[in-house]
């Protein structure tokens, strides 16, 4: 085992990294944030297992709330498109009926009993210290399925758990003091950092304009929308005692407190009121819509929005980037009002003009010119290094580096130890940095490490092991796709 580890170094080293950083994401899950045709249907069979739309939609919504949690506000629809999220999601719906085929085959199943068991220990369906019927059904009525779709989902996931502690491995004890030094080890090194702020280069319009001519593509206008829309504001209706009382019992479950209980009426009083107003809202909105819909009456306000800049909501977002032009959309709530949209036209990206695309592309220019002659200098610089020395560092010496962020620090050392040359250069956002190993020992034995060191190779060898028996299973079970996605 040790010595594969030490063979193995640069992809154990890159891999551990990039596990770290798929696990931050680990175990959210997401609801119908994306809409892939109707409801109902096929996407794909695997063996006799088929694939439904909802299992693919579910498996693309939890992805993207994955990488929306991690990126925050950067990430958006376009970046979800350019990671390719929904092939992504596709192949590991497919992955994963591969398994689930292999554990139909072995006459593996998850009983009801197993299915209850792991239901009344979910936290969302807990009140009062125990599992709750009326919150487990409100909660999935909220999230727009139902129990029978939900415990054959957890069915799904529990057999999942069973295969892959079937065919689970686990690191030896007798192995994981030598792991421990081996991914901790130190090397003693001199650096020096060279910047792209420190490289002076003379702009002219007429380098910037052939650099635009070379790269135009790269320079077109945001994909947009043209809507035509009409608000309908929440209405202030007066109701009776009994109106508010016949509606408070009717959905009471609605008007909790944040501890969970429910309020009661006194409490919920403005609730309600709010509420019959939304639900009276609704119907004035769906009579506009009608008349709209049939062109009886004309749209107010008419406006052309990049579709990054949709300001409706992530659901109501997808629905208007998903219909076509000519479309008219229900009524949505949106910010105490209902919101009817037409989507009159969807506009491409166009290439800029020099004039519009000038600015972009003398920053990218110049960046660009930086960086090339930064490398120059690195090659050169390198033939006859001369550092700063550092001493010895590990991953972790993240504090050790002047001259670079944490965050650079932490990029510089992973791709140090990634590193099989004594001397060399690495890359570092517009920072090139040289190095030169003079020595390498592994880390003394940290024993508080074991259980950190000990989950990271089980997790990547027990992925690799998956990954090996998914790929045998491609050959073993048919897949038949009713889907197919662009290069």
């Amino acid at each position: 085992m040790i010595s594969w580890m030490q063979r193995h170094k640069k992809w154990l080293v890159i891999t551990i990294w990039i596990s770290t950083i798929a696990f931050v994401g680990a175990g959210f899950v997401g609801w119908g944030s994306y809409d892939y045709g109707s409801k109902g249907g096929t996407v794909a069979v695997v063996g006799d297992r088929e694939i439904s739309v909802d299992e693919y939609q579910r498996e693309y919504s939890s992805l993207y709330d994955q990488y929306a949690r991690i990126f925050g506000n950067q990430f958006n629809q376009e970046m979800a498109d350019k990671l390719k999220l929904k092939q992504v999601a596709y192949n590991t719906v497919i992955q994963k009926n591969l398994i689930l085929s292999f554990a139909d085959e072995l006459n593996l199943d998850v009983t009801d009993e197993e299915v209850a068991k792991e239901l009344v220990k979910i936290p969302a369906f807990i009140k009062n210290g125990k599992f709750d019927k009326n919150t487990y059904i409100k909660v999935l009525n909220q999230n727009r399925t139902n129990p029978t779709k939900f415990e054959a989902t957890l069915k799904r996931d529990l057999l999942l758990q069973k295969m892959e502690k079937i065919f689970s491995i686990q690191t030896q004890n007798s192995e994981l003091e030598d792991l421990n030094r081996l991914l901790f080890s130190q090397d003693d090194i001199d650096i020096h950092i060279l910047k792209q702020d420190d490289i002076k280069i003379n702009v002219s319009d007429e380098d910037i304009k052939k650099y635009w001519e070379a790269n135009k593509d790269n320079y077109k206008s945001q994909p947009a929308v043209l809507l035509e829309t009409e608000e309908v504001a929440l209405l202030n209706k007066s109701f009776s005692d009994e109106e508010i009382e016949d509606y408070y019992k009717k959905f009471r479950t609605n008007f909790v407190k944040e501890d969970g209980k429910i309020k009661p009426l006194e409490e919920a009083k403005d609730d309600v009121i709010k509420a019959l107003n939304q639900k009276e809202t609704k119907t004035a909105s769906l009579k506009k819509y009608l008349k709209l819909k049939k062109g009886e009456e004309k749209f107010v306000n008419k406006t052309e929005i990049e579709e990054a800049k949709l300001p409706f909501g992530k659901e109501n977002n997808d629905e208007v980037l998903n219909a076509v032009p000519g479309d008219v959309l229900k009524p949505f709530f949106y910010n105490d009002k209902y919101v009817i949209v037409k989507v009159s036209n969807k506009i491409l990206p166009k290439t800029l003009s020099y004039e519009k695309a000038k600015d972009t592309a003398k920053a990218d220019y110049i960046k660009v010119t930086k960086g090339i002659e930064l490398e120059k200098l690195a090659t050169k610089t390198l033939e006859n290094f001369e550092g700063t020395h550092i001493g010895f560092v590990s991953r972790d010496s993240f504090d050790k580096i002047t001259g670079l962020n944490p965050n650079d620090s932490l990029t510089f050392l992973n791709r140090l130890f990634s590193s099989t040359e004594k001397k060399g250069k690495i890359t570092v956002g517009d920072k090139i940095v040289l190095y030169r190993i003079n020595d390498s020992k592994l880390a003394a034995y940290d024993k508080t490490k074991n259980e950190a060191v000990g989950k990271t190779i089980n997790n990547l060898l027990n992925q690799e092991l998956m990954n090996n028996l998914v790929k045998n299973l491609q050959n073993r079970y048919e897949v038949q796709s009713s889907i197919t996605f662009e290069e």
